[in-house]
């Protein structure tokens, strides 16, 4: 995964009171394992009327959110404000940005949650009293929405570690898609990543060096520089890849941004500043101890590396630097710079490249090689060049490359000549491609494809041949998420080319800058060539807000029309003639009497729009409306859109007051049907059935109250995904045989798809015996919730299958699995059966995981997948007695025993584990583990019989030990642990001494919180890196030595009758935050070093 920038990945919210000590910290606990930058709010900081300041931050930086929704979440009005902003946050953001949020009921029913039921209703009758109706309003709105999604649901029967896994693997999952780097297959990179990585001198761990990589645009400065950072990234002990430096330094607070996302990015945590000095101190004290590479791409002359990140000869010996940029000076005032420019693709590669993307071969055939040589030498060697003008002329007649060269040749030579050269694809594009380009480039860059397709297709641009010719002619990518990707130059060539239109940026063709938008509306300017606006109001004053309708009188070419959160009053009859896409989100007041001529996408998602909003009588004028969504909209009933024939998508998704029967029109064309969490109870599809609708591509009934399909349901023939979950136990009839993608909640099917990709049955407590799977030979991906199914039909015919997930209480056998050759990912939860097949034959399983299976006896066949298994995690089967062959896994990385895994523990046989990294074991015995020389985490938590940790001396590579609560544990001497960098034994009651602790010179973080027996620490000033140390709670321990040393401790915690001396030194000259002690103002006066 890429190291990008420093915000958080994921922000927890919970109330701490009811999951703090259980599920929340044991997620908290798995997610900071796999290295995921986590938010976990402290209670403390809810203190006033609103959302502390850090989270106001964390919150829209975080990519992922997890609500955890327990029974008494609603009753905190901070977890309602905190959850508020992260839905505004995630609908704000989520159109191609990647957000997420993964809600957990816990212990509480979904329906309670989308509803406000039960202990929700109780919690909201006081806050009526407390709150405003606005404020109420809102945070309904926003448990609706989560309550809505797709989450997990924590019940007494299912267990809590299964779900912190699923939850687990779910982030990663996303946080891996994230990341992933848009690359092109590299062409000639080697010898420039062989120059750059000697002048980085990776051999001398001694001396820092800082390498600078300029040149011009489109010379591949940026893939160079990820490609030696992926190359070299895993000899350092910090990495951090920080992109578009140079659009974040050109905002207000860009050095304190940029400071935030270094520190954030190696401390892997809550780390944020205030102002560029502090920064510059937390940088020194905290990151520049560690060995690190840092890459900042595209800096440009308010890059300055000393008010930045501070002294270079703070850093840490053995860390690199490389800086890529467009502006050589700005390198030469960075001591010690090293330079290195690229030079243009040699000839060899520069045809090699361009004949990828003229010919599709390595190299032109031989009757176009001179031609081609030609193009070679215009393009000059740049790759982004020699990749658009190849694309340009694939399968062109040679009449076109003789003209296009000539075209090329012609361009005078000038600093803007790429740009010019990489115009003349775009002046090749018909009207139709370059009216798709424009918008992209200063509108959809970053977003799903989905909304803009619709517009494209009511405009006739015919989106589909368009976007495949962009693609051809490699100005344009899109993603596996179908989401829209462009080079920066490129985006930049695109806005440049509407600037130069016009010179009036009211009469621009697109006006993306919301100030210009605003100053044009309130001075009634612009004219008939602006296209598309987009305004968004939600920080500015209300006055801002409010959109009169004579703003948009001149604007009669307007066809895209995007306003977030704002008001629209007056008469829209006679304006917006040729409206082709109106998205009004969260809009207080919407026009009531807009021109629907042209009308293809109607987005009004969480605007104020009701049963009589008289728009809708204007809907029955528009033939060409294509995208309806007004989810999260106040109404009672869907709205009458049976004349709107060329429907291809409807989001009807959390119209909670609507009840009973919901109608959908005769629409022939509709591709997507969303209704998720509507409490209706019967779908009619009017004039024939739901069987007409044989464009249905996707459809979502998930969390509704339907007694049963319409039928017809089998002759969707067009159908890929279905998501059903109804609490009425819906008996699923017959289901088309296209089907890809099978979800279903609460109900029952009798027989399934054979197209089936992917299989997700959960909560069907009714179930006793499910159809055969015999036939599902295409199936790569299995999960089934069922607690009452006791055999799996079929499951040994399943091929294909990758991922196999059970939860069922009644489960007894699993015949079949040996078969499953291709299983990657197995996990086994609340079954009854006494023993796990063989997996001898499963040589791609790498990943097991077995638990709350009472009866298991014995797990057979380990030794067959030795050098797949990469994780293993068993917990709560107290009969299981034996791991045989536990000693061959030699690609096992982490190892997790927790809560009576099995009665054999001791006798486990650890010393084959040669790849071990992380142990994590509750028990009260161990095994020994010096043979484990490559572990690097040892977590034994609340182990309260544990007394010896044999071996643990040998154990040279362990960073993190963790103790915790293992209240009779002796330790011997751990002076030889030189890397251990966390030693956790809080609440080792009977703990009298930490023998060779002064010895750990790796040692950044200390907790020895209630450690009461404890009377002497030994002498800690050889501890150089220590950062945190808690003693509070050590009621023995008197005195520590050797604290006005540790010039880089940061957070001390102490008791406050213990002497602590020349502590006021450290404290004010390394701002040591202090707790549990005197202030520091009254530290001086205790005395000072004589």
């Amino acid at each position: 995964m890429e190291s990008s920038a420093g915000d958080y990945e994921v922000f927890l919210s919970f109330r701490g009171p009811d999951v703090r000590n259980g599920f929340a910290d044991h997620l908290y606990t798995s997610l900071a394992r796999a290295k995921i930058r986590t938010f976990m709010d402290e209670e403390e900081l809810q203190k006033g009327e609103g959302i502390a300041p850090s989270l106001v931050r964390a919150i829209p930086e975080s990519k992922i959110y997890i609500p955890i929704l327990s029974e008494r979440y609603a009753s905190s009005k901070w977890c309602l404000l905190e959850l508020a902003q992260m839905v505004d946050c995630w609908i704000s953001m989520k159109q191609g940005k990647g957000h997420l949020i993964l809600p957990i009921f816990y212990l509480v029913k979904p329906r309670d949650v989308r509803h406000q039921e039960g202990p929700y209703h109780q919690a909201f009758e006081q806050h009526a009293h407390k709150h405003s109706p606005q404020t109420v309003k809102e945070w309904k709105e926003a448990l609706r929405e989560v309550g809505q999604l797709k989450g997990w649901h924590v019940t007494e029967s299912r267990g809590e570690g299964a779900i912190v896994d699923e939850v687990l693997s779910k982030v990663e999952s996303h946080l891996r898609s994230m990341y992933a780097l848009v690359t092109d297959e590299l062409v000639g990179i080697d010898t420039p990543m062989e120059e750059v990585m000697k002048l980085l001198n990776l051999e001398s761990s001694k001396e820092r060096v800082i390498v600078g990589i300029h040149g011009m645009g489109g010379l591949g400065k940026t893939t160079l520089s990820k490609a030696v950072y992926n190359e070299i990234c895993a000899q350092f002990d910090r990495c951090c890849y920080l992109e578009d430096a140079r659009e974040v330094l050109a905002k207000s607070d860009g050095v304190v941004s940029l400071q935030n996302k270094v520190i954030s990015t190696i401390l892997e945590g809550d780390h944020h500043v205030q102002n560029a000095s502090e920064g510059i101190n937390m940088i020194k004290n905290r990151v520049c101890k560690h060995k690190l590479l840092l890459v900042v791409d595209d800096i440009d002359d308010k890059f300055e590396f000393n008010k930045i990140l501070g002294k270079f000869g703070d850093f840490s010996s053995g860390s690199r630097f490389i800086l890529t940029t467009r502006y050589t000076r700005v390198l030469y005032f960075i001591l010690d710079c090293k330079l290195y420019e690229p030079r243009e693709m040699s000839h060899h590669h520069s045809l090699k490249l361009f004949s990828k993307h003229a010919f599709g071969m390595n190299n032109p055939p031989e009757e176009d090689a001179g031609i081609s040589k030609e193009f070679v030498k215009v393009a000059t060697g740049l790759p982004l060049a020699l990749k658009v003008i190849g694309s340009l002329l694939y399968r062109r007649k040679r009449k076109c490359w003789e003209e296009k060269l000539k075209e090329l040749q012609s361009i005078p030579s000038s600093e803007n000549m790429l740009q010019e050269r990489l115009k003349v694809s775009y002046t090749d594009l018909s009207h139709n491609e370059k009216q798709i380009f424009l918008d992209i480039a200063c509108f959809f860059a970053g977003s799903h494809k989905d909304i803009p397709y619709y517009m494209w297709s009511g405009c006739d641009f015919y989106p589909e041949s368009g976007i495949t010719n962009l693609i051809h002619r490699s100005l344009l990518k899109l993603d596996e998420r179908n989401q829209f990707w462009m080079h920066d130059l490129i985006k930049d060539l695109g806005r440049a080319i509407v600037r130069e239109d016009v010179r009036n940026p009211y009469n621009r063709s697109r006006i993306w800058s919301t100030d210009d938008a605003l100053d044009m509306l309130r001075n009634r300017e612009g004219s008939e060539r602006v296209e598309v606006v987009r305004i968004d109001v939600k920080f500015n004053n209300d006055h801002d807000k409010l959109l009169t309708s004579k703003g948009f009188e001149k604007l009669s070419g307007l066809r895209y029309l995007e306003v977030r959160y704002g008001r629209m009053v007056g008469d829209f009859s006679q304006v917006l003639p040729n409206i082709c896409c109106l998205r009004l989100y969260k809009c207080g007041s919407i026009p009531t009497n807009v021109n629907t001529k042209k009308l293809t996408v109607l987005d009004m998602e969480g605007s104020n729009v009701m049963d009589d909003w008289k728009g809708w009588s204007g809907m029955k004028a528009t033939a060409k409306l294509k995208a309806v969504n007004i989810r999260n909209c106040e109404l009672t009933r869907s709205p009458d859109l049976s004349t709107c024939t060329s429907l291809e998508f409807i989001n009807f998704t959390g119209c909670s007051k609507v009840k009973g029967q919901i109608r959908i029109g005769k629409f022939k064309n509709l591709q997507k049907l969303i209704l998720t969490g509507i409490d209706i109870t019967e779908l009619i599809i009017r004039g024939g059935g739901i069987g007409q609708l044989r464009r249905l591509e996707e459809m979502d009934l998930s969390w509704t109250n339907l007694r049963e399909l319409p039928n017809g349901m089998e002759n969707l023939s067009s159908l890929r995904i279905l998501s059903l979950g109804s609490a009425d136990c819906m008996e699923i009839p017959r289901l088309p045989a296209s089907l890809k993608r099978l979800s279903i909640s609460y109900s029952s099917t009798a027989a399934l798809p054979t197209s089936l990709t992917s299989l997700h049955m959960e909560y069907c407590l009714h179930l006793s015996e499910l159809p055969s799977l015999s036939n599902l030979c295409n199936l790569t991906r299995l999960q089934l919730w069922c607690v009452g199914v006791a055999e799996i039909r079929g499951l040994g015919e399943l091929s294909a299958l990758e991922t196999l997930a059970i939860n069922s209480l009644n489960l007894n056998n699993l015949n079949g699995l040996e078969n499953l050759l291709l299983l990657r990912t197995l996990t086994l939860s609340n079954a009854t059966l006494e023993r796990l097949p063989s997996l001898v034959n499963l040589s791609k399983l790498k990943d097991l995981e077995v638990c709350d299976c009472p009866n298991l006896v014995e797990i057979q066949g380990l030794a067959g997948v030795g050098e797949s298994l990469t994780r293993l995690k068993i917990g709560r089967c107290p009969r299981l007695a034996d791991l045989d062959g536990l000693q061959h896994l030699v690609a096992l990385e982490e190892l997790i025993f927790y809560e009576q895994s099995f009665r054999g523990i001791q006798s486990l046989n650890l010393s084959g584990l040669f790849s071990l990294k992380q142990l994590n074991i509750r028990s009260q015995q161990l095994p020994d583990l010096s043979e484990l020389g490559n572990l690097k985490e040892l977590h034994l938590s609340g182990c309260q019989s544990l007394i010896h940790l044999v071996g643990i001396q040998r154990l040279e590579s362990l960073q993190r030990l963790l103790l915790p609560r293992c209240s009779s544990i002796k330790l011997t001497n751990l002076s030889g642990l030189k890397n251990l960098e966390t030693l956790h034994l809080s609440e080792c009651v009977n703990l009298t001494e930490v023998e060779g602790v002064e010895g750990l010179e790796s040692l950044t973080r200390l907790q020895l919180y209630n450690c009461r027996s404890i009377t002497e620490l030994g002498n800690l000033s050889g501890l150089e890196k220590l950062e945190e140390l808690n003693i509070m709670g050590c009621t023995k321990l008197m005195e520590v030595n050797g604290l006005d040393e540790l010039e880089k401790l940061r957070y001390l915690e102490i008791g406050r009758r213990m002497r602590v001396k020349y502590l006021a030194k450290s404290a004010a000259r390394y701002g040591l935050r202090l707790a549990g002690a005197a202030p520091v103002g009254r530290l001086v006066s205790w005395g000072t070093r004589s």
